[in-house]
């Protein structure tokens, strides 16, 4: 190990954790789908997105992460480091990160150039989730991949890990076929800071990972709530204390919508589900309206699926998704909760995250940012 690397990668210390705010239980953060609903144009989604990361910024949510998709109508989020600095350039405090990039996708040195150049931009402000999924149908991957590649891009997940970890702090040893291939920006330019690695999933395997390197886990209950305390307690049982961490630190990401009344709450999330059903269906589109979700004919099949769905969706008055969010963090033991407003309308999700900063008292506080 370099002494350069050795210094960079010490540099993740303390850059993982945050602190909750007020009476939150737990940090809160924002997880945004740049969702884009019917009537609407991804231009109002990406502009909606800065809105939400200056308000979360404003009221002490402590990051706000976009999560790579592809072929998705109702999602603007096909590439999270050109958001990702786009925010930066409307932000100054908040942490900005990808919740994420799926690894499998990219070549580890894109990715590592990427983020180092977005490191660059905002320092100590990124952070860099990896995921191994697709983010996609499987058509869509080959498209992205290649022909070929599907099977063996899951499997090769932990050594193109190991290659991005090298190419971000610049450390392959002498006689490595890449000894002399530098990303840029990063260390070969002189000392830096570099964003910390996460690992996420929405099964065993990345929990598991992340808990053998000693990384921080962040798990989708949003979508896949039935794993949560399996992944979890197999991240915390294969913990490993690391240079990034001493103890575990997980976070889930959660479904949550606020609103001014519960029947409101449950007209914008009944749009998210539709939309997901959709999806689920080979269907994808634009998040339909309040006014189509309501109005649609769901089979019995269809409405179990929806109904399983916002279950696990914290929604309603501002009082009870604080109620939801405080007991899903005792239920899980969770270190932090990043929320996910799924609905057809960027205005209903900017006023739920304000209504959830009201709810724990998290104060309002002057952006740096015009």
């Amino acid at each position: 190990m370099s002494d350069t690397g050795d210094a960079y990668r010490q540099q993740g210390r303390g850059a993982v954790q945050g602190a909750a705010r007020v009476s939150a239980p737990v940090p809160l953060s924002v997880l945004d789908l740049v969702t884009v609903g019917a009537g609407s144009t991804a231009r109002a989604s990406l502009r909606t997105s800065v809105d939400i990361a200056r308000l979360a910024e404003s009221r002490g949510y402590h990051r706000h992460w976009v999560a790579e998709h592809h072929s998705m109508p109702g999602v603007a989020s096909s590439s999270p480091a050109v958001i990702l600095a786009h925010l930066a350039a409307h932000t100054s405090r908040i942490r900005l990160g990808s919740g994420g990039v799926m690894l499998p996708n990219h070549a580890p040195l894109a990715v590592a150039e990427q983020f180092g150049t977005l490191e660059a931009l905002a320092p100590g402000r990124i952070d860099l989730g990896l995921g191994r999924a697709p983010g996609t149908d499987g058509r869509t991957a080959m498209a992205l991949r290649g022909p070929g590649r599907l099977d063996e891009a899951a499997e090769e997940f932990p050594r193109q890990l190991a290659e991005l970890t090298r190419f971000l702090d610049d450390d392959f040893p002498d006689g490595h076929p890449y000894a002399r291939v530098h990303a840029v920006p990063g260390p070969v330019q002189g000392p830096a800071g570099r964003p910390p690695l996460w690992l996420l999933g929405s099964s065993g395997f990345s929990a598991r990972l992340a808990g053998e390197l000693g990384l921080p886990f962040a798990y989708a209950h949003h979508f896949s709530a039935a794993g949560t305390l399996p992944a979890l307690d197999l991240y915390r049982q294969s913990f490993r204390p690391s240079a990034v961490l001493d103890a575990p630190y997980a976070l889930i990401g959660v479904g949550a919508l606020a609103a001014d009344s519960a029947e409101e709450a449950r007209a914008q999330v009944l749009t998210g589900a539709l939309s997901m059903l959709r999806l689920r269906s080979g269907r994808p589109g634009l998040v339909p309206t309040p006014e189509e979700a309501a109005a649609y004919p769901f089979s019995p099949l269809e409405r179990e699926f929806v109904d399983g769905w916002l279950a696990n969706i914290v929604h309603g008055t501002p009082d009870e998704v604080r109620a939801g969010l405080d007991g899903l963090a005792k239920r899980t033991g969770a270190d932090e909760l990043m929320l996910t407003a799924n609905a057809h309308s960027g205005e209903a999700r900017l006023r739920s995250y304000g209504l959830v900063a009201d709810a724990y008292g998290m104060p309002a506080e002057e952006s740096a940012r015009g």
